[in-house]
């Protein structure tokens, strides 16, 4: 979320106590390689409130009869709104939430002809045309000055060729294809014709394995969808350290293990002992020295810590993959920091329901990489009822929850907005914010005690 304070319009200068509340949720955006390389931001606008509608009439009324106003025409409630969203952009938290990766963004007209926009660094956002933009010469002319400028356009939702994708063809860099929509017939003509043009080629709406195979094999460049956190990929994970291992530390880490006891667990894995030394070292962790022996490792890391790092390890690709890259083990860690955020807002929430709820998140999808059924998989987690309820029926206020970052990852506003209302005080404004913190969180690179270590061979 974002709050933007908002003009006044006909006082030049003047602010308005009224604040805008533009609200974001982000949608991984994957290459051929299954790495991640984008996001697109979901976004819902603000509302302007029936007053401030009434000001805004009034005060272009007011403007019109003025012979001798000096400043132009007051911004229509649609501009208003177009130029609170460009400048929610700009917010911290969105650019933390990106993590190095550029957006893509539903653009309209409105914004499209705000000089506020050219704010946005051209490298870092590329901007969505929806299939029903209105086209004409004036607008022709505004994508041509902003493609000199660098910015590009992306045609989006496209399922078949029609006047308005015909007109803006030529000034786009990218078209966003919905094979799920797209004529089957029509689309290995369609994608052979674009390539040949040298459109970079988007799959949206991919949330099956199936679907992303089909449009791997026409050649698309970029995937969007939620298809590899689903079991059973073709595309095959290797994780950091053998499966085996992982689950027979977090078994032990569920008690109280002593340091011993830790120690001679991770001697039966060598890649687990370098995951450990590395954590130790990382800034924040390694106090005054370098951590040298396994028992040292452990003693600066602490148990707490150990185990959050070995739940994420579970989902790590182990071909030397940055973690901000990792589509997995980004979509794990942010889902588990959201859920953690989120019961913190709630009344009477401890640090012990905080820890459920991380887990919760954190082994929402665990099938996606065992295969197999999610129960058979959990049961050998030996996680509690509370949270096992969660994950399989959506039960109680972790199931509540967790059904609510769904709903974010989607960019499900009306769902969300439900769901909320069953979590007072949540609100969609605050969920949002909390998804772009978790996001942010989960991504950065360079670790510190806050965070989680950089996973890699």
């Amino acid at each position: 979320m974002s709050t933007i304070a908002v003009e006044k319009p006909g006082h030049a200068g003047a602010t308005d106590e009224e604040q805008l509340n533009a609200s974001f949720a982000r949608q991984p955006i994957l290459n051929r390689d299954g790495m991640l390389c984008g996001y697109e931001l979901k976004i819902r606008a603000p509302e302007l409130p029936a007053d401030a509608l009434s000001d805004l009439h009034a005060d272009a009324e007011s403007d019109a009869d003025d012979a001798t106003a000096k400043a132009g025409p007051a911004p229509t409630p649609a501009q208003r709104v177009a130029r609170a969203i460009i400048r929610s952009f700009i917010h911290g938290n969105v650019r933390g939430a990106l993590t190095g990766h550029p957006a893509y963004i539903d653009t309209s007209r409105d914004m499209l002809f705000d000089d506020a926009i050219e704010r946005l660094p051209a490298e870092r956002f590329l901007f969505e045309l929806p299939p029903d933009m209105q086209v004409d010469d004036e607008l022709i002319a505004r994508i041509v000055l902003l493609h000199g400028r660098r910015y590009r356009f992306v045609l989006d939702d496209v399922t078949q060729p029609n006047e308005t994708f015909a007109k803006l063809l030529p000034y786009a860099d990218a078209i966003k294809i919905d094979i799920t929509c797209a004529p089957a017939a029509l689309l290995p003509k369609l994608t052979s014709v674009l390539k040949s043009a040298g459109k970079l080629l988007i799959a949206s709406g991919l949330d099956a394995q199936a679907d992303f195979e089909t449009a791997h094999g026409l050649g698309f460049d970029r995937f969007q969808g939620y298809f590899f956190a689903r079991p059973q990929t073709s595309v095959t994970r290797r994780v950091s350290a053998p499966r085996h291992a992982l689950l027979n530390l977090l078994q032990l880490l569920a008690g109280e293990p002593t340091v011993a006891q830790l120690e001679a667990e991770f001697k039966l894995n060598p890649v687990l002992v370098m995951h450990l030394m590395k954590l130790a070292n990382s800034s924040g962790l390694a106090v005054g020295h370098k951590v040298t022996t396994l028992r040292d490792a452990i003693n600066a890391t602490g148990t707490d810590r150990i185990a959050r790092w070995t739940q994420l390890l579970l989902y790590a690709d182990g071909r030397k993959v940055a973690l901000e890259d990792d589509p997995l083990l980004q979509l794990a860690a942010t889902r588990a920091r959201f859920m953690e955020l989120a019961i913190e807002r709630l009344p009477e929430a401890g640090r012990d329901e905080a820890d459920a709820a991380f887990l919760t998140g954190v082994f929402s999808f665990v099938d996606a990489v065992f295969g197999g059924s999610l129960e058979s998989t959990l049961n050998v987690l030996t996680l509690s009822r509370p949270i096992q309820a969660a994950i399989l029926q959506r039960e109680g206020v972790l199931g509540l929850l967790l059904s609510t970052v769904e709903a974010l990852e989607n960019g499900s506003w009306g769902e969300l907005a439900a769901l909320c209302a069953q979590l007072a005080p949540l609100t969609v404004e605050e969920v949002a914010q909390m998804g772009l913190a978790a996001g942010a969180w989960a991504g950065v690179a360079d670790r510190s005690a806050e965070g989680l270590e950089r996973i890699e061979d």
